[in-house]
């Protein structure tokens, strides 16, 4: 059975794993990503690969960023910004003399669950990957857009706060559907020093403490509103929800609460939109990987 390498490039961790074409993970790890420069980026990704060469038929990568998933190119790579053009076929595929994808982290969500997870079978969908901003994968009949330049599903950049100025990072989806923020606001609330504590401030939201709750379904509101405009676009019969959040069953519970709200709030939008179903992710944090082999598998199988 063929085997093929896969890369999850984040800002945080450099996750990597050895699939098999079924999607069962032989190996997996992970590294702390180098960010220094390009070429120090480069050689940990090329210290994985060396010690698993032979042993792939192929390389897969997802990244942040505007991906020429044609090319095997990556734009602007997000907090990597020193991946801007950097072209993966010439130095991945020449290197290894492998088969080479490279797709956007979001629109690997996407077709992870198309594959393997809660978007089997469905027509028209969407995966939403809720962490430092908002990432996204659209499905449309069956196939995850990229658009003319390969920019959909980029939903960070939706403006859903016109009134504060489109300078103004707050107005956009990026922002005030963050779910780094949101934490960060709830602990700040409670007056924890780690500011970045998950589980802290899930463990507040859970029992209902009247200093994080508000925050927190704030934010479900946020998402809800988010999902009302596209599916005003697109509508779909069902959302996914990931990211580290989408853990606890508390965010997929409020995220539909409120959009009942939105739903009630607003007859004509009532009458019109019956709400899709919305669910939390499968496989959390592998997703991305599963996504990334899949792209690959595509491409491959064309």
């Amino acid at each position: 059975m063929e085997k093929y390498l896969t890369f999850d490039i984040g800002g945080t961790n450099l996750k990597y794993a050895l699939i098999d074409e079924k999607g069962h993970i032989i190996e997996k790890d992970r590294v702390k990503t180098s960010t220094e420069n390009l070429d120090a980026f480069m050689e940990s990704v090329y210290q994985v690969a060396d010690k698993y060469q032979g042993k792939f038929q192929g390389i897969a990568v997802c990244a942040p960023g505007k991906i020429d998933t044609e090319n095997k190119v990556i734009y602007f790579g997000g907090a990597l910004q020193f991946l801007d053009g950097l072209n993966l076929q010439k130095a991945l595929g020449d290197r290894y003399n492998v088969p080479i994808s490279v797709e956007n982290d979001g629109k690997a969500a996407a077709l992870f669950e198309q594959w393997l997870g809660e978007l089997r079978g469905v027509d028209t969908g969407a995966a939403i990957t809720l962490g430092t901003g908002v990432g996204g994968g659209i499905v449309v009949n069956n196939r995850v857009l990229h658009g003319s330049t390969f920019q959909a599903g980029e939903l960070s950049w939706m403006i859903t706060n016109y009134g504060l100025g489109v300078k103004n990072r707050a107005a956009y989806t990026g922002s005030n559907c963050s779910a780094v923020s949101m934490i960060k606001k709830v602990n700040l609330a409670l007056g924890n020093k780690d500011l970045d504590d998950g589980l802290v401030a899930f463990d507040a939201i859970n029992n209902g403490d009247l200093r994080a709750l508000p925050i927190f379904k704030r934010y479900c509101h946020n998402v809800a509103t988010m999902i009302v405009n596209i599916q005003t676009v697109i509508n779909a019969s069902k959302y996914v929800i990931g990211g580290g959040i989408s853990n606890q069953p508390i965010l997929i519970e409020e995220i539909n609460n409120q959009l009942q709200k939105i739903l009630e709030d607003n007859p004509m939008i009532g009458k019109q939109m019956i709400a899709p179903e919305i669910v939390a992710a499968k496989h959390g944090n592998d997703s991305n990987l599963y996504g990334a082999l899949y792209s690959l598998l595509l491409e491959l199988n064309k």
